[in-house]
C-alpha cells in the first residue's frame, strides 16, 4: 500500500454538491474536519486554497512553497502535496472534479487556458497583491454561501465565481498574462507540455514533439529556454523524473519496477539517469522522503 494516499471529493467532510464534484469550504473547519489530509496525499480533483491567515510552509511535487497571508494555491489532479502549518491557520478552499464544468455545459478545456491550472508549478502559487486580496477572499465567501444555500442556481453561479478568481489571479503572474490562449508561444508551451503530459513514456527527445506542434527542435528549444528558462529536452527529462520521485514513494514498489513503468531498458540505467539529474540515487530518495 502506497505511503501517500490519494483521495476523490467524496472522501472528505466537506460541505459538497450531493454527487461531489465539488466541495466549498473554510479552511480551518475543513482542516479540522479531516485529520488524514495531514500527512502528505495526492487529489483525484483540482484544489485551489486561499490563505487569509498563517504561515508555515506547504510542498507541491517535492518543490517547498511559503504559507502566507494572501497566497493562493493552485493544484492539478495527482500533485503529491502536504502542509506543515506554523500557529494558527484558515482561509478558504475549493475542490472540484475535472468534470464540474462540463457537467455545467462549460466547455472544460475552458480551464486549461489559465497559467495557474497548468504544469508550471511555479505558477501555481501566486502572492495575491492586497487589492486582488480583498477581491479574492469576496468570492470565495459567496461560493461558500451559495454552496451552502444549495439553490438550484448555485453550480452555474460557483462556476463564474470560480473563472473571476483564476483571472485575478492570474493578473498577479509576474508575466501578466491572464490567459494562455491569447499567446501564441504560450499556447504552443502548453499544447507541448500536455503532449508531454500524454507520451513521457514513450517519446523522450524534442525532435519527436516538434513535427506534431508544425514547429522545428529548434523552434521548440528556443520557446522553452524562453519561456521556462530550461531547454525542450530538460522539459521533457523533468516530467519523467516527476514521474520517476512520484514512484519513488511508493515505498514497497520495487525500484527494478518503477524503471520497468518508466521504460528504462533495466535498473542499472534507471539509477544512473536518476543520480545524473538528481545527484542522488533513488534509493536515497525514499530514504530522504521517507515519513
Amino acid at each position: 500500500m502506497p505511503v501517500y494516499p490519494s483521495f476523490d471529493i467524496a472522501h472528505l467532510a466537506a460541505n459538497k454538491l450531493p454527487d461531489n464534484i465539488l466541495n466549498a469550504d473554510k479552511f480551518k473547519t475543513y482542516l479540522s474536519d479531516n485529520p488524514h489530509l495531514k500527512v502528505p496525499h495526492t487529489h483525484l480533483f483540482y484544489h485551489i486554497v486561499f490563505f487569509t491567515k498563517g504561515s508555515g510552509e506547504h510542498t507541491i511535487d517535492f518543490v517547498r512553497f511559503p504559507v502566507r497571508k494572501g497566497m493562493i494555491y493552485f493544484m492539478r489532479p495527482g500533485q503529491i502535496h502536504h502542509w506543515q502549518f506554523k500557529g494558527d491557520v484558515d482561509g478558504f478552499i475549493v475542490n472540484f472534479s475535472a468534470d464540474f464544468f462540463n457537467r455545467l455545459f462549460f466547455d472544460g478545456k475552458l480551464i486549461e487556458q489559465f497559467p495557474v491550472l497548468g504544469l508550471d508549478i511555479n505558477k501555481q502559487v501566486v502572492q495575491l497583491s492586497k487589492r486582488q486580496q480583498l477581491l479574492v477572499e469576496e468570492k470565495f465567501e459567496s461560493i461558500v454561501n451559495e454552496r451552502s444555500g444549495n439553490l438550484a442556481s448555485s453550480p452555474i453561479m460557483i462556476a463564474t465565481l470560480l473563472l473571476q478568481i483564476l483571472i485575478l489571479a492570474c493578473i498577479d503572474l509576474p508575466d501578466n498574462e491572464p490567459i494562455s490562449e491569447g499567446n501564441n508561444r504560450s499556447r504552443l508551451l502548453r499544447d507541448f507540455q500536455e503532449l508531454i503530459e500524454r507520451n513521457y513514456l514513450q517519446m523522450r527527445l524534442p525532435k519527436e514533439y516538434a513535427p506534431l506542434l508544425f514547429v522545428t527542435p529548434h523552434q521548440l528549444n528556443t520557446i522553452c529556454k524562453e519561456r521556462l528558462g530550461a531547454s525542450a529536452g530538460e522539459v521533457i527529462r523533468n516530467r519523467v523524473l516527476l514521474e520517476a520521485k512520484r514512484l519513488l514513494i511508493n515505498f514497497d514498489l520495487p525500484i527494478g519496477e518503477i524503471a520497468n513503468r518508466l521504460n528504462f531498458p533495466d535498473h542499472s540505467y534507471f539509477v544512473k539517469f536518476f543520480k545524473k539529474y538528481t545527484a542522488i540515487t533513488p534509493e536515497s530518495f525514499r530514504k530522504k522522503n521517507y515519513k
